[in-house]
């Protein structure tokens, strides 16, 4: 392992700001625009800025620019693909966080977690082909923070090889990250105990044309399943364009609007309480030992924390305070399953996010490790976040302790 700081690790005047910045921003509702403008005078003037540019793409895509926003970044990898995020205190471990080039979504957001924390992150932008071509530098611990998406396959590939006798601690070994993927997961956790996750299939936009045209059973192509089911682009993040089926003219109505070319494909399973509302839950394994993280209540079976009512309802902010404060009754209750998932993904850090059916299965929707945790609600709305989530970084600062002191 080389060990030198690369030549091209500028010392610029503008620092790497990274996400949580810009997340928490967004979380108060701060208006991108000026800065934007600002940030975008500021690279005319200084194109070899290359920490700027990073910047300025992370806050384009949160202005919703997304293809824009990667573009920049392509600007800032062709000058630099090094970036220090300085600790907010004296740094007390410098972690290696390895990424892909991308969006916001393709890496470990690390960052959102870590806030003013000792931990200096090294963001090292993965080279294709030569993952690790640059000199590496100086670090504590490596975490492979890059997606399973398809198109990184070949690199973690390439890690698995690297890092095989890494001298230092790796978290999430790039070979345990493919099984999390949707279709691969509902094969990884069949069968596990306490556990429920519907099967799930990978199919061509042919083939739904044919089921929505009545030339092809869905239960001949699927296990005997039929309607209701979910349907989602390949790649699909964050609930775009995934929509619940319940009969023929659906899908073909579904299909018209959405022009992808693959998708995924999973029975529906009801998971409303007796009340009618459903909950979904997400929780953090940090090497092993389960951690809540926040719980969505909405009587839409597509629960998304942001638009699940939680800033206006009190009664729902109550009863995720109450799912936090009791965690523990909820871990007890669902400890096969989680011991399960961690055994199988073999995941140092890991998400997931999840529900309990009426039965008392844990119902899994994804398990992933590159989703947001963090804890920038406003507390004025959120007293008890701070207190629970803090127990999250304080495990996973312990566990990068525990790891390099070794």
């Amino acid at each position: 392992m080389n060990s030198s700081v690369p030549d091209n690790e500028s010392i610029a005047a503008t620092p790497f700001l990274g996400l949580a910045p810009f997340l928490r921003a967004s979380i108060e509702g701060a208006d991108f625009q000026p800065l934007c403008q600002e940030m975008l005078d500021q690279a005319g003037c200084n194109p070899g800025d290359a920490p700027l540019w990073m910047n300025l793409s992370v806050i384009v895509q949160c202005l919703g620019q997304h293809d824009v926003g990667v573009s920049i970044q392509e600007l800032a990898l062709q000058q630099q693909r090094i970036y220090r995020l300085a600790a907010a205190q004296p740094a007390k471990v410098r972690l290696l966080l390895l990424s892909v080039p991308g969006d916001i979504a393709a890496n470990t957001p690390l960052d959102c977690l870590l806030e003013d924390s000792d931990v200096e992150l090294i963001y090292y932008y993965v080279s294709p082909g030569d993952p690790l071509a640059l000199p590496v530098p100086e670090h504590d611990a490596v975490f492979v923070a890059i997606s399973e998406a398809d198109e990184n396959r070949e690199v973690l590939a390439a890690l698995t090889r690297a890092l095989a006798d890494w001298p230092k601690p790796v978290i999430n070994r790039p070979q345990y990250i493919p099984p999390t993927g949707r279709e691969a997961a509902s094969r990884l956790l069949q069968d596990a105990p306490g556990l429920l996750i519907p099967p799930t299939l990978h199919v061509p936009r042919s083939l739904l044309l044919d089921i929505a045209a009545g030339k092809v059973a869905l239960a001949e192509q699927f296990a005997g399943r039929d309607v209701p089911i979910i349907v989602r682009p390949l790649g699909s993040h964050a609930g775009r364009d995934l929509a619940r089926i319940e009969s023929a003219d659906v899908l073909a109505a579904y299909l018209a609007k959405v022009q992808e070319e693959e998708f995924f494909i999973s029975p529906f399973i009801d998971y409303s309480g007796k009340d009618g509302q459903f909950r979904k839950y997400r929780v953090v394994l940090v090497d092993g030992k389960p951690y809540a993280s926040h719980m969505g209540v909405s009587s839409n079976w597509m629960i998304h924390y942001v638009n699940a009512g939680m800033y206006e309802d009190a009664k729902k902010r109550e009863e995720e305070a109450a799912f936090m404060e009791h965690f523990d009754d909820f871990a007890a209750r669902h400890r096969a399953a989680l011991e399960a998932i961690y055994k199988r993904t073999q995941l140092d850090y890991l998400c997931i996010d999840c529900a309990e059916t009426r039965d008392g299965h844990l119902l899994i929707f994804e398990i992933d490790h590159t989703m947001v945790v963090h804890a920038m609600d406003p507390e004025q709305l959120f007293p008890y976040k701070q207190f629970h989530m803090q127990k999250v970084k304080y495990a996973f600062r312990n566990f990068l302790t525990r790891l390099t002191n070794k």
